[in-house]
């Protein structure tokens, strides 16, 4: 039970809070989570925080904190802990609660302009579920767009891949025609060459025994024409 509250110190709605700090009254609960979550100590009324002078201080230093907002909160539970610490249990006083929003008016006017205050509330509630909504919504179908340009983009990378591969197969293929075409060609013109060298060398061995022929019927003739001579060159010895 906190003890630093000062005799009949006033409290201060949600609403009043938020106007006083400069905060949407979502902000307001928002940061008194915070608090809490480190350690901070509200007066409560059920579930429903009352706000007295000291808590708007330490709201306005989470709103203007240049640190984490964890951090912030850590210092403010520990000033509190030291605000509470020097003071008496004994000094324990009751705030006034006349003007809290707990009290439902009695006066038709003020129970009207609350309602109509909890109605904006609600329909603010609403507006921003409707936007969180949409939000979604976008957020689906961009995600649902991104997964349909990846599915394009790896088509076309799949394409791309098959349509190069075929490519590279095309080209293999007619490098190796290509090749046993030449080899083919180098064949025929080695066989031609062979049998027009075979040729020539059965032209050269004809030409050959052609000429040996002459040459014996040369010497032969030359032989019978020396023994003639030699007659006739006896007979003159005579």
């Amino acid at each position: 039970m906190r003890s630093d509250i000062q005799p009949n110190e006033r409290s201060f709605t949600t609403k009043e809070v938020a106007e006083k700090v400069g905060i949407a009254t979502p902000t307001v609960r928002k940061y008194g989570q915070i608090l809490e979550r480190n350690g901070y100590e509200f007066l409560k009324d059920r579930d429903r925080r009352i706000f007295v002078q000291s808590d708007i201080d330490a709201l306005i230093a989470v709103r203007d904190t240049d640190k984490p907002l964890d951090d912030t909160a850590k210092e403010l539970v520990a000033e509190q802990k030291e605000r509470l610490a020097g003071t008496s249990p004994t000094d324990i006083t009751d705030i006034a609660l006349a003007d809290t929003y707990d009290a439902l008016p009695d006066n038709p006017e003020q129970l009207k302009e609350t309602l109509l205050f909890l109605a904006k509330e609600v329909a603010a509630a609403r507006e921003m579920n409707v936007q969180l909504a949409e939000g979604m919504t976008q957020l689906k179908t961009t995600v649902s767009r991104l997964q349909q340009d990846h599915h394009v983009i790896s088509s076309a990378i799949g394409n791309s891949a098959q349509k190069t591969h075929a490519k590279i197969e095309k080209l293999t293929e007619q490098q190796k025609s290509n090749y046993e075409t030449l080899l083919e060609q180098e064949k025929e013109k080695s066989e031609r060459l062979e049998f027009e060298l075979q040729s020539l060398r059965e032209e050269q061995e004809k030409e050959w025994r052609s000429q040996n022929d002459f040459n014996k019927r040369l010497e032969a003739a030359l032989q019978k024409r020396e023994g003639g001579l030699s007659k006739i060159f006896s007979i003159f010895k005579k």
